[in-house]
């Protein structure tokens, strides 16, 4: 929960791949609250004090996976929005603001974004959603330590490039530090 907060506010594609972590985590326990709490929040908690504020935010987060039906799949409400904000700023950046930086690192990314969207069964998702599972599943591959080749690995780069500069963007946007005239 403070976690998230906190790369909520200093990095948009952070926080959205750590809370793509914690709903799977969440369905690996069959969103039930408990064991969240016993076997995964309570040994790795920084600070006790924190363990209702904890239990609320796990509760919150479990009632809105099963209001959803995301037992298996999909994201709450707020992750959501968020991917379709940053959506709404790519599609910005690219046809509004046409920023030469955005649209050459987009091209850069192209080929492998459309590969990882055929592989991944995600050709009826938008452009971010992609871009942000790719990163997710090489976070997943990461984790548990399994190689990645090296054309995956540039690949992997190009689509981290581009989130990174919209998550940039995105930042710079929330902060009123963004306005249409200086693209």
């Amino acid at each position: 929960m403070l976690i998230a907060l906190q790369k909520q506010k200093e990095n948009i594609a952070e926080y959205l791949l750590y809370m793509f972590q914690i709903e799977d985590i969440i369905r690996s326990f069959q969103l039930d609250l408990d064991k969240i709490m016993s076997h995964f929040v309570e040994p790795n908690i920084p600070n006790i004090s924190y363990l209702s504020q904890y239990r609320d935010w796990y509760s919150i987060l479990i009632n809105q996976m099963k209001v959803r039906g995301l037992e298996k799949e999909g994201h709450t409400e707020t992750v959501n929005e968020v991917i379709v904000e940053l959506a709404y700023l790519h599609n910005t950046l690219l046809t509004i603001v046409k920023n030469e930086k955005y649209i050459t690192l987009v091209e850069q990314a192209a080929n492998y974004l459309k590969e990882f969207k055929a592989k991944a069964n995600m050709t009826q998702r938008n452009d971010i959603e992609v871009l942000l599972h790719a990163m997710y599943m090489k976070l997943q591959l990461k984790i548990r330590k399994q190689d990645i080749s090296a054309e995956t690995e540039e690949a992997m780069d190009k689509l981290r490039i581009q989130l990174a500069f919209l998550a940039r963007e995105y930042s710079r946007m929330k902060n009123g530090e963004w306005n249409l005239e200086e693209h």
